[in-house]
């Protein structure tokens, strides 16, 4: 299984799609402004201002859910989720009675997803915050930061800033949970400049969604900048209007990410090659990394 973009799943490498034809009704996006600000020099808002459009990507994404949950219901206390976004994770673990609360950078993410406990009835703290410099006010037996969030702290004072945060929040004992793709050599193999069909979904109106990715990587720096189109499928399959995004990640290998866990002050860690808890040894795996607070 291969991530991209938004750290989602890569479902299938498609050939570019016929520009010729959607151009003509190539909107752009109805999002005005970037979460970022100007200094992030994106030239198309993020895609976390467009919440709607995320669920109906993403919400029904659940490879990972029972993992989660199985975590959350194992922690013996509070479960805090770093860039829970809409809840596609944290909504879950509060539906199976586990008492967890969330934050994210982006405001619209997160009134969408107070939305969307309000109408599950669902009682929720999920608060606006950044990943280097959050104060929940509390300490919690496991801090989740799943899907790939990891990748959204940039450089190196991001990322020892946000486990720095992390392990305050923890109680004596309690873990953080963070998972993150291996950017094996397939990963930065591929050629830049061609158009990733990473996602479909189906669309309410008849349709469906495609989420494509038009990827630029730096495999010194690490770093993965993309240009992110979603379009609008009618039930006939001629494009209705295409979203136009900009995001960036990093990505971490695994004894980076140890000396990350040192530098930061936990205890103790181990880095699995997956959720069913296999050691990492292969490039496809997914690194799931447990670090603990002495």
């Amino acid at each position: 299984m291969d991530y991209g973009v938004l750290g989602r799943v890569r479902w299938s490498t498609c050939p570019e799609p016929d520009r010729a034809r959607l151009e003509p009704l190539c909107f752009p996006s109805p999002f005005p402004y970037d979460i970022y600000g100007s200094m992030s020099g994106r030239k198309n808002p993020s895609p976390y201002i467009a919440p709607d459009l995320y669920d109906l990507l993403f919400d029904s994404l659940d490879f990972d859910i029972a993992y989660w949950l199985d975590v959350a219901r194992g922690a013996g206390g509070p479960v805090l989720e770093a860039a829970c976004g809409t809840g596609r994770v944290l909504l879950p673990i509060l539906k199976a009675g586990v008492e967890a609360e969330g934050f994210d950078a982006s405001p619209a993410m997160i009134a969408r997803l107070k939305d969307k406990a309000r109408e599950s009835g669902l009682p929720v703290r999920a608060e606006v915050a950044d990943m280097r410099d959050f104060a929940m006010g509390k300490r919690y037996r496991r801090v989740l930061c799943a899907f790939n969030g990891f990748a959204h702290c940039e450089t190196i004072d991001a990322q020892v800033a946000f486990l720095r945060r992390a392990l305050e929040h923890l109680e004596p004992g309690g873990a953080l949970v963070l998972h993150m793709s291996y950017p094996g050599p397939g990963y930065w193999s591929e050629r830049d400049g061609k158009a990733v069909l990473e996602h479909e979904a189906p669309r309410p109106a008849g349709g469906k969604l495609q989420l494509w990715d038009n990827r630029r990587k730096d495999v010194v720096g690490q770093r993965q900048d993309s240009e992110v189109e979603i379009w609008e499928l009618g039930p006939s399959g001629r494009p209705e209007a295409v979203h136009k995004f900009s995001t960036s990640q990093r990505w971490v290998y695994r004894f980076e990410l140890e000396l990350l866990f040192r530098v930061a002050g936990f205890a103790r860690w181990t880095v699995l090659g997956g959720f069913d808890g296999r050691p990492l040894r292969a490039p496809e795996d997914q690194m799931v990394a447990w670090a603990f607070k002495a």
